[in-house]
């Protein structure tokens, strides 16, 4: 299987022919983060690259009314990819599209182009933003139900297991497909697993995560089981985040290290922290957008629900990896709250936004706490100043509502339906009679 690297339209169309590719899928995501995609032959490729491919907006979620719902995906020749299940005598590609409205201008309820009008802004100035995210996941022996396929825990090695060989399988296709892998293991819920992969620049890494999560499930459902990025599938397990390590560069020089200072983070490292801590509850319906995601965000499971930030603690939201202590390349901060059913493209632009507004505004960092959280009373989280993240969805509808910096980072357009499309989730979720209110009220009342 080739990866060979296509950077334009002409390096395309030439692989096309020598693999005698059948098929071109173009992809993009919906607000919410779902993948979108169709088809083309190799001898319509040509004029789908040069003039885009129209489809109907308002099928979409999230992007246009019926009156105006022409638009064209343009794909970027930079993101071509051959599947690694779909090869052999009739091979399929791949490459991510941005959306555009009839006259070639950026449709602005992209996603994509969320996050590339913020990266163009930030890359003005010279600075890159580089992301790694770690996410995790459940592999089940159907989407039915949640029945997992090991009962490992963390760091478990049974290499007889099914999933190992899952896992292996998945490494391999991502790097068929150009994607760096950096390391894998088993999690600490049954059934639990993570890849994480290189860092790489936010608009990269939001397409290698949309990659990721396809290629994740595909080899799933080759071998007759599913995996899922669901927050929090299994009541009384851990549940799936998306750690997610960031960093500011200028050119090779890391802007968030100091080499002076006791914890090796330059004023614009703390400064970026604080952003995101002063806004974490503003931000959290963007990278925690599901009701599920709330059942995840408890405390008692490892996920940080206190908005803090330490260096070995891990019960902080944020926490600065001590790793590799000193050594500029690998300094960064780790944001522990997201979890992988998010949209990347939006999660990384308002993290984005709330760390550089931390930074432009000299917002103050507070102490690290490195004690557990979880043991405290509330008495001294109190005293500490430490408060929580939104407990439900609706909470925290009802912070991003108020949030300028979320309206600025999103767009009017992607910010007016994402919120829209929250509130509807609530109000089926809040009006739907579970299995759980059946069982524990029927037999009393």
């Amino acid at each position: 299987m080739s990866s060979e690297k296509c950077m334009t339209q002409e390096d395309v169309l030439r692989l096309v022919r020598e693999k005698d590719i059948s098929f071109i899928q173009f992809w993009f995501t919906d607000v919410l983060g779902v993948l979108k995609t169709f088809a083309v032959t190799q001898s319509e490729l040509e004029t789908g690259m040069t003039e885009g491919m129209g489809f109907d907006g308002s099928s979409i979620e999230g992007f246009a009314r019926i009156q105006e719902s022409d638009m064209v995906a343009m794909p970027d020749p930079a993101t071509f990819q051959m599947l690694p299940w779909r090869s052999g005598e009739r091979p399929v590609a791949r490459m991510f599209c941005d959306i555009v409205n009839p006259d070639q201008t950026p449709y602005e309820g992209d996603p994509r182009y969320v996050l590339k009008r913020l990266l163009k802004k930030i890359g003005e100035k010279g600075y890159t933003f580089y992301v790694g995210p770690e996410l995790e996941y459940f592999y089940f022996k159907s989407n039915k139900e949640p029945q997992g396929l090991d009962t490992g825990g963390y760091f478990d090695s049974r290499p007889l297991d099914m999933a190992s060989d899952l896992r292996r399988n998945t490494i391999f296709a991502l790097q068929d497909m150009g994607i760096e892998v950096e390391y894998s293991h088993h999690e600490v819920a049954p059934s639990q697993h993570e890849i994480d992969l290189r860092y790489d620049n936010a608009l990269s890494m939001s397409d290698k995560t949309m990659t990721y999560r396809i290629v994740v499930k595909e080899i799933a459902r080759q071998h007759g089981c599913y995996a899922t990025f669901m927050p929090k599938p299994i009541f009384g397990e851990n549940g799936s985040g998306m750690h997610v390590h960031q960093s500011l560069f200028a050119g090779d020089k890391n802007l968030f290290f100091d080499g002076n200072d006791p914890y090796h983070l330059s004023t614009m490292a703390k400064g970026y922290i604080a952003g995101i801590m002063k806004h974490a509850r503003e931000i959290i319906v963007v990278t925690n957008q599901w009701v599920n995601s709330y059942k995840r965000l408890v405390p008692g499971y490892e996920a940080p629900v206190y908005i803090s930030w330490a260096r070995r603690n891990r019960s902080a939201m944020i926490r600065v990896p001590m790793y590799k202590p000193g050594k500029e390349v690998a300094t960064r901060i780790e944001f522990r709250a997201p979890d992988p059913a998010c949209n990347p493209y939006l999660a990384f632009a308002v993290m984005l936004a709330a760390g550089l507004k931390g930074v432009e505004n000299q917002y103050e960092l507070p102490d690290p706490i490195e004690e557990d959280i979880y043991e405290m009373s509330e008495k001294e989280k109190e005293k500490k100043g430490i408060i929580t993240l939104p407990g439900n969805l609706y909470e925290a509808i009802l912070e991003v509502e108020k949030s300028d910096l979320v309206k600025d980072a999103l767009g009017e357009h992607v910010f007016k339906k994402f919120v829209e499309n929250k509130k509807i989730e609530w109000d089926m979720y809040r009006t739907h009679v579970s299995q759980y209110e059946i069982e524990k009220y029927m037999p009393i009342t």
